[in-house]
């Protein structure tokens, strides 16, 4: 199938159109202008969210679309509300046009384990409430709901995959917590932590969610269908266990600062148990000292 990647220049995006291309599909890179041809891409067009031409043309001769761009900062979101759903769900309604308009009906929207916010049980499964935390969280809510609206209206088949945090591979974001922790181990400036450092997540490889993605791809359902799945590596890591494997698979001491606790979950899991059985798909990368190796 060709199959159009929104956001291939980006972390996820580029692991997906390899993962296409192994399972022998033809990925189209939709990113924008500027950004330059994707390797492993059988075609890369330049188009932006916000502009409906492009997008139209994004979506020309394609049979499924993976919609990966977006913007995904958190705290950033607080500040700049209006862009975040300007870009997430008015870019995603702006997609949608387009591809209805293409006849394209298949859709695998990307979203976030984000939008469950902090919910007492654990691990989070699909039929948990939203309760979106930030802005960030609350676009891509509001854009599942777009996107489920339009399948339930027969003009597509879709699947929302929701991602807790992604890590390996090429992840060079200082942002995140495994390169933060791999920085202090080769620099030995001390790591700042809040509190204990006993907070757990979710941490996924990307290439486990890229396959997450190729899965959907080949599940789709015939329009007028709709599904949504958690990925998750099913396992929780706390901070201090990222960093004992860290020095483990370095061998190099990572010095802590441990900062006053900040207000934050304290443990967030999710369960991906009915990808396994309906997607057939499982994480295989995502062990933390395989994660940690991969960025090395």
């Amino acid at each position: 199938m060709r199959v159009l990647v929104t956001g291939a220049g980006g972390y996820l995006g580029r692991a997906l159109v390899a993962a296409l291309t192994a399972a022998g599909h033809e990925p189209i890179a939709m990113v924008r202008p500027g950004v330059g041809a994707i390797p492993g891409a059988r075609e890369t067009r330049a188009a932006d969210l916000l502009d409906p031409d492009g997008l139209r043309r994004a979506v020309e001769g394609v049979d499924r679309v993976c919609h990966l761009a977006g913007l995904t900062r958190a705290r950033e979101s607080f500040d700049e509300p209006l862009r975040y759903f300007r870009v997430n769900t008015g870019g995603t309604l702006a997609l949608l046009e387009a591809m209805a308009d293409a006849g394209v009906r298949g859709l695998v929207f990307s979203s976030t384990c984000a939008v469950y916010g902090s919910p007492d049980r654990q691990p989070m499964t699909e039929d948990l409430p939203a309760a979106p935390p930030h802005p960030y969280a609350s676009s891509k809510v509001a854009a599942e709901a777009v996107v489920e609206a339009q399948a339930n209206s027969g003009a597509l088949g879709a699947i929302v995959l929701r991602l807790p945090n992604l890590a390996g591979g090429a992840d060079k974001d200082p942002t995140r917590l495994i390169p933060r922790v791999l920085a202090a181990a080769t620099s030995r400036t001390p790591l700042g932590v809040n509190g204990d450092g006993s907070a757990v997540r979710d941490y996924l490889h990307v290439d486990d969610a890229a396959a997450g993605f190729v899965a959907a791809v080949e599940r789709l359902p015939a329009p007028g269908g709709f599904a949504r799945y958690n990925l998750g590596s099913a396992r929780g890591t706390s901070i201090l266990d990222v960093v004992a494997a860290v020095e483990r698979v370095t061998g190099q001491r990572v010095p802590l600062v441990h900062n006053p606790p900040a207000h934050e979950p304290q443990v967030l899991i999710a369960d991906a148990t009915r990808a396994a059985a309906e997607l057939g798909w499982e994480p295989k990368l995502s062990d933390l000292d395989s994660i940690i190796a991969s960025l090395r």
